[in-house]
């Protein structure tokens, strides 16, 4: 059952394992953003270049102010998430410095998916959180696109197909959009969610294009 399966995946990660997870975009592996071995692990994982960040997930929008520094709105914040937006904040000194050491912000998801949101609930600190494949290698839509990477896993959690995997749209994960300048956004990733993303941003919120 559901409970089951929520904590033996946070007994996997609490014991320093790599979990394959379901999101509302595409499967991931998480792991304790705050164990720093276990965040080794899964760039050794996926072949990733060291200098690419991982983002932290969290289950509710309250605990965000924990590990970042937020210069926007409360509303805008619960208008974007939960949802398949990963927003990029600057970062706070609570998150662990072996975290993407090479960088002031973090990209924070609170996938729109319960049993995520359960999951990280059920975990003291951040999951960090990145897509189910070999770096540069599409992102998987079912547990059986990703079989390379069961051996090296502690756990996989099988939600089933997420959305239509015959659609190259369902494949490109959240949308990645940087907050970090007041008043500005920039688009680091179009992802899945750009249109609604940018009608919030500005037409609500009246922030403007970093470009601009």
């Amino acid at each position: 059952g559901w409970r089951e399966a929520v904590a033996a995946a946070a007994g996997a990660l609490q014991a320093g394992g790599m979990v394959a997870v379901p999101t509302d975009t595409v499967y991931g592996v998480a792991c304790l953003a705050q164990d720093s071995a276990a965040v080794r692990s899964i760039y050794s994982l996926k072949g990733r270049n060291g200098a690419k960040p991982l983002a932290i997930c969290l289950g509710d929008v309250e605990r965000l102010y924990r590990y970042c520094h937020v210069n926007v709105p409360d509303e805008l914040l619960r208008d974007l998430l939960p949802g398949p937006v990963t927003l990029v904040l600057q970062r706070s000194e609570e998150l662990n410095k072996d975290l993407n050491p090479f960088t002031s912000l973090v990209g924070v998801r609170i996938p729109n998916h319960s049993f995520m949101r359960d999951l990280a609930r059920a975990c003291s600190g951040p999951l960090a959180l990145t897509s189910a494949n070999i770096s540069s290698q599409g992102s998987t839509l079912t547990v059986s696109e990703f079989q390379d990477l069961w051996p090296q896993l502690s756990l996989i959690v099988d939600g089933g197909p997420i959305g239509d995997i015959w659609s190259p749209e369902c494949r490109l994960g959240s949308t990645v959009v940087d907050l970090s300048v007041s008043g500005k956004f920039s688009i680091i990733r179009p992802g899945c969610a750009l249109t609604p993303t940018v009608e919030i941003l500005r037409q609500k919120y009246g922030l403007v294009p970093e470009s601009s």
